[in-house]
C-alpha cells in the first residue's frame, strides 16, 4: 500500500471539524434577521464549519481515491458517536457542589443537552451524505477523464449536502432538538449557506487539491473500486 505524506493530516482535520459542526450545532441557532422566498434566514451555527468537512471530503476523495476517503469517513463515525457518548455520561453524573452553584446542570443541559440526539441524526445525515459525496465524485472523475473539477466537486455537494440536511433536521426534529415549526427554514438556510460556501471555496479546493497531487505525486481513479461503504480497507 502506498504511503502518503499529508493523507493523515487531512484526515485530522476532517474529524476536528465535523466535531465542532456537532458542538456549535447544539450550542446556538442563528438569524439573520432577514428572508428567502417568505422563509426566515435562520441557521444552527455548525453550519458555519460543516461545510468545510465536505471540502475536505472532496479532496480526499479526488486525490486519495474513494476507498481512503471511505476509511476517513468511518473515523469520523466513530470520533462523533464518541463525543456524543462523552457528553451524555458527563451530563447524566452528578455535579459538584461548587459547580452546580456556579454554572448548574441548567447551563449544561441548556448548550450540550441536545448532542446526544445531534449526534443520532448527524451519523445517519453524515453516513449518507458523506459516502453519497464521494460516491459521486469519483464516477463523475472516471467519467469525465479527471476534468471538469468545479463542475464535479460542485455536482457531489449538492447531492450529498441535499441528503444530509433532508436526515438530519428531520431525525433531529424528531428527536426534540428543533421545532417542527422552524424546520424548513432551517432546512432551505442550511442546504443553501452548505452549498453556497461550497461554490465560494472551490478555488481554494483547486489549489488544494492541485499541491497534494504534485506532493504525493499520486491522482486516484477509482475505475476498479469496490464502492461498499461497509467496506474498510484502502
Amino acid at each position: 500500500m502506498k504511503s502518503y505524506k499529508f493523507y493523515d493530516i487531512v484526515m485530522a482535520v476532517f474529524v476536528t471539524v465535523l466535531l465542532l459542526s456537532n458542538l456549535l450545532s447544539s450550542a446556538k441557532i442563528i438569524d439573520l434577521n432577514a428572508s428567502l422566498f417568505g422563509l426566515p434566514l435562520i441557521f444552527d451555527a455548525g453550519t458555519l464549519v460543516f461545510p468545510i468537512a465536505y471540502i475536505f471530503g472532496d479532496i480526499l476523495t479526488e486525490v486519495y481515491g474513494y476507498r481512503r476517503a471511505r476509511r476517513v469517513i468511518w473515523t469520523g463515525f466513530v470520533a462523533t458517536a464518541l463525543m456524543g457518548s462523552f457528553v451524555w455520561l458527563a451530563g447524566v453524573l452528578p455535579g459538584e457542589s461548587s459547580w452546580e452553584a456556579g454554572v448548574g446542570q441548567g447551563a449544561y443541559s441548556a448548550v450540550l443537552g441536545g448532542i446526544s440526539g445531534l449526534v443520532v441524526a448527524s451519523l445517519a445525515a453524515y453516513w449518507l451524505g458523506g459516502f453519497s459525496n464521494s460516491y459521486v465524485l469519483a464516477r463523475l472523475k472516471v467519467a469525465t477523464q479527471g476534468r471538469y473539477l468545479p463542475l464535479r466537486t460542485i455536482a457531489s455537494t449538492l447531492v450529498g449536502q441535499a441528503l444530509d440536511t433532508l436526515a438530519f433536521f428531520i431525525i433531529a426534529a424528531a428527536l426534540g432538538v428543533f421545532p417542527w415549526e422552524i424546520l424548513a427554514a432551517l432546512m432551505l438556510t442550511n442546504y443553501l449557506l452548505k452549498v453556497g460556501i461550497e461554490v465560494v471555496f472551490t478555488p481554494v479546493t483547486l489549489v488544494v487539491v492541485s499541491w497534494l497531487k504534485r506532493a504525493e505525486g499520486d491522482d486516484v481513479f477509482d475505475r476498479d473500486t469496490d464502492f461498499n461503504p461497509f467496506r474498510l480497507g484502502a
